[in-house]
């Protein structure tokens, strides 16, 4: 199994001091976490795409160029791209273009968000949501198959023979779908062929068995072969050097993260227990000493028939860049070697 890191890039505040950290800085704080990252042999890092202001990933593309002209092996992509609000031709260049820099090292994960800023700020219909992903995903596959193209649909002018560029190194650029728990999500990745990207943000990760089979199932019964068939899952987590200080270094940005969330969609407040159970051996978030974490993502990958990759999400408004930078270097010295001797 492959471990890596995804950042949503958030603003942080420094809870030595209280002070936000500076929008340059912390794009700098970024970049070395990236070389960080790449340093301790982490396979992935991965960049989100959100449009509100308590993040500074609106432009994935542009950090993961910086990124990639600042490591050397560490595979770079998006966590997700929003798919329904961009254009599948743009998008692909960019990521191609992307992936001529970084010599072949780029993941395309696109989906359609958990947040919906970007439907009104690009001019888009939320009605529209399923289909919008439908018909995109449509074009980027045909783009991505094929250097001339020629296409229709609803939301997007035609294209007639037209030739797309530049190419990517990756021939061919691996695109990835990102679901949550819609059925049909799974069933289409499964038929379309496509890896999957799971993003399991609660409940318990082994509720997820019956929606990785049904996409294993819909792949098989169009023909894809299962080594077609990766599975890869994208779960907040956050490691240091004892299980208690990972919990008291994440909780108070937790629970401002996630105030702020259930302010906005109506949900009671999140609380101390909810975080502990959620942290614990069958909650949604991976948290705790190097050989807790370990232990856990073995597990959690038995329960759903093998997992490919694995992504920590370690995004945290309250999180301090010394301890993050901890949290990465954990990740790769001893985090990985402890899943890879459970599976060898």
């Amino acid at each position: 199994m492959h471990l890596g890191i995804d950042s949503f890039v958030s603003t942080v505040t420094d809870p030595s001091t209280g002070e936000v950290i500076g929008a340059a800085q912390r794009m700098e704080h970024l970049l070395e976490e990236i070389e960080l990252a790449d340093q301790v042999g982490l396979y992935s890092f991965g960049i989100g795409e959100h449009h509100r202001s308590e993040y500074y990933d609106s432009a994935p593309p542009v950090i993961l160029a910086a990124a990639a002209a600042r490591t050397q092996r560490i595979r770079l992509g998006s966590a997700v791209a929003v798919l329904s609000a961009a254009d599948p031709v743009r998008l692909f260049q960019q990521f191609a273009t992307l992936d001529l820099i970084s010599k072949g090292r780029i993941d395309l994960v696109v989906g359609r968000g958990s947040f919906t800023e970007a439907f009104p700020l690009f001019g888009l219909d939320l009605a529209d949501y399923d289909s919008l992903f439908s018909e995109k995903l449509d074009l980027l596959l045909q783009i991505r198959d094929s250097t001339e193209v020629t296409w229709s649909g609803r939301h997007r002018p035609p294209l007639d023979h037209q030739s797309i560029y530049p190419r990517p190194m990756q021939d061919p650029l691996p695109i990835w779908v990102g679901v949550g728990g819609t059925p049909s999500s799974f069933a289409r990745a499964g038929h379309l062929g496509l890896p999957l990207m799971v993003a399991i943000i609660g409940g318990e990760p082994r509720q997820f068995a019956p929606l990785v089979e049904l996409y294993r199932r819909a792949g098989a019964e169009a023909g894809h072969s299962p080594d077609r068939l990766q599975v890869g899952l994208h779960v907040f987590g956050f490691v240091a050097d004892s299980t208690q200080a990972a919990a008291d270094t994440i909780y108070p940005g937790w629970e401002e993260m996630f105030t702020k969330v259930s302010r906005e969609r109506g949900f009671p407040p999140p609380t101390r227990q909810q975080f502990d159970a959620t942290s614990g051996p069958n909650g949604a978030f991976f948290m705790g000493d190097p050989q807790t974490v370990a232990d856990k993502i073995r597990r959690v990958s038995q329960q759903l028939g093998g997992v490919d990759r694995l992504s920590l999400q370690m995004t945290n408004p309250r999180l301090a860049h010394s301890d993050l930078l901890r949290g990465i270097e954990l990740l790769g010295t001893e985090v990985v070697p402890l899943v890879e001797a459970g599976n060898s």
